[in-house]
């Protein structure tokens, strides 16, 4: 399958708390994207600090690690066909208000500050987030399901 790539998708702490986990599985899992790895994190400050490296020098840098680390994540490692543009089409816009119905966060959220779901914005950051969240030996490696047959 051409252009076949992995995506890094976060549920954040208020999408957890919020009981959205399986909605936002489901709709990846509707879209014909395959699950090859998944953790349920309280995720250290240390490994926040580095995933959000390029907001650092940004005022709400300190809130947004705060609030990253008030609760437990689910990160997500996602394949298939242009996952990455794909899964970022999916979430919605950064800001819940400029999201479409129909979008995971058009859909479940109001707030900027508490937008519920983070995707991998290309795919070189989805490799730097992978590797962040992800050992080599925690992400599958089976065959891919997404056979033409399938779709």
């Amino acid at each position: 399958m051409s252009n076949t790539e992995r995506t890094f998708i976060a549920i954040k702490p208020d999408g957890v708390q919020r009981g959205l986990v399986g909605d936002i599985i489901k709709r990846f899992e509707q879209k014909g994207f395959k699950l090859v790895a998944m953790k349920f994190i309280q995720a250290p400050g240390d490994l926040l600090k580095a995933h959000y490296a390029d907001l650092k020098d940004r005022a709400f840098f300190p809130e947004l690690i705060s609030y990253m680390s008030s609760g437990p994540v689910v990160a997500m490692v996602w394949e298939g066909l242009n996952a990455v543009k794909t899964g970022r089409v999916m979430l919605g816009e950064t800001n819940p208000a400029d999201s479409k119905p129909g979008t995971i966060r058009g859909d479940y959220c109001i707030q900027v500050g508490k937008n519920i779901i983070h995707g991998s914005d290309s795919v070189e950051s989805a490799n730097n987030e992978i590797s962040l969240w992800f050992k080599p030996d925690e992400v599958s490696s089976y065959p891919s399901c997404a056979n033409d047959w399938l779709y």
